[in-house]
C-alpha cells in the first residue's frame, strides 16, 4: 500500500444471506413500486386475465405459461418505466426491484421480450388492455396512490425509415389515402408506412410517429398514453 493512501472497504466473499439482506434493504428505501407492491389488490384483475387466456390453454404436455397477474404487472413496468419488450427482458433480469415487485427471485425464469408481446397482443385483440389499465387507475385512486395536485403531458418522436415516394404518392398519403400505385401492388404497399407523417420541433425534422403521454405529478404513473403521427401538436 502505498504510504499515506486512503483505505478502501475490503471486497466480501458472497455469504448465505447476502440477497436476503439486499432484499430487506429494499424494502427500506423509497422504492415506488413497494407501494404498488402493498397496495394495490393484485389478484382482483386474475379473473379477467384467465378469461383473455382461456383459449390459449395448453393440454397436457404443453409449455407451462407465466401466471398471468405476473405479467399483467409486466405490463405495468413497462408503462411506468417507458420499457419496450427487450429492455423489460433486461431490466427484469438485472434489478432486484423489478423482481421483488414481480415476486420472482434470481432462481425463477424471467418471461422473454416475445413472451411479453405475445402477452400483451392477445389482450388487445380481446379489447382487455385498456379496461384492465383503467380498472388499474381507478384502484389506486381509491388507494391514495394518485394525488390531485396536477398531471405531466410529454410526447416524443418516434422515427421510421423515410419513404422514397413520388410527389403525387406524397399527396395521396397526406390526405389519408392509399396511393393507387401502392394498392395495386401488394408486395411494395407491405414496405411503405403510410400512416408516418413529417414534424419539425425547432431545427429538428421527424418522419414517423409521437407517443404522448399524461402522467401523475407526485408519482410518476402513467395514467394514459396514445400514439399519433408526428404530425399532431404535443397538446
Amino acid at each position: 500500500m502505498v504510504k499515506g493512501a486512503m483505505k478502501t472497504i475490503p471486497k466480501q466473499n458472497p455469504g448465505l444471506f447476502d440477497y436476503e439482506n439486499r432484499m430487506k434493504k429494499l424494502e427500506e428505501g423509497p422504492d415506488p413500486l413497494a407501494r404498488l407492491s402493498v397496495r394495490i389488490a393484485w389478484e382482483m384483475f386474475r379473473q379477467d386475465l384467465e378469461r383473455a387466456f382461456e383459449k390459449e390453454a395448453k393440454g397436457p404436455g404443453g409449455r407451462p405459461r407465466h401466471d398471468v397477474v405476473l405479467m399483467f404487472k409486466i405490463l405495468v413496468l413497462q408503462r411506468y418505466y417507458n420499457l419496450s419488450d427487450e429492455q423489460a427482458e433486461y431490466q427484469i433480469n438485472d434489478r432486484l426491484s423489478f423482481q421483488k415487485f414481480l415476486g420472482i427471485t434470481l432462481s425463477d425464469a424471467v418471461p422473454d421480450e416475445k413472451t411479453i408481446w405475445l402477452f400483451r397482443e392477445i389482450l388487445s385483440k380481446t379489447g382487455r388492455v385498456k379496461k384492465l389499465f383503467r380498472r388499474f387507475e381507478r384502484h389506486w385512486s381509491e388507494v391514495g396512490l394518485m394525488s390531485q395536485e396536477g398531471k405531466i403531458v410529454d410526447a416524443s418522436f418516434v422515427d421510421v425509415p423515410r419513404q422514397r415516394n413520388s410527389r403525387e404518392e406524397n399527396e395521396e398519403i397526406k390526405a389519408g389515402k392509399v396511393p393507387e400505385s401502392l394498392r395495386e401492388n401488394e408486395n411494395q404497399l407491405r414496405q411503405k408506412d403510410v400512416e408516418a407523417r413529417w414534424a419539425k420541433k425547432g431545427e429538428e425534422v421527424h418522419y414517423g410517429y409521437k407517443n404522448h403521454v399524461k402522467a401523475d405529478k407526485t408519482t410518476k404513473l402513467i395514467e394514459d398514453y396514445a400514439v399519433t403521427d408526428a404530425s399532431v401538436h404535443d397538446s
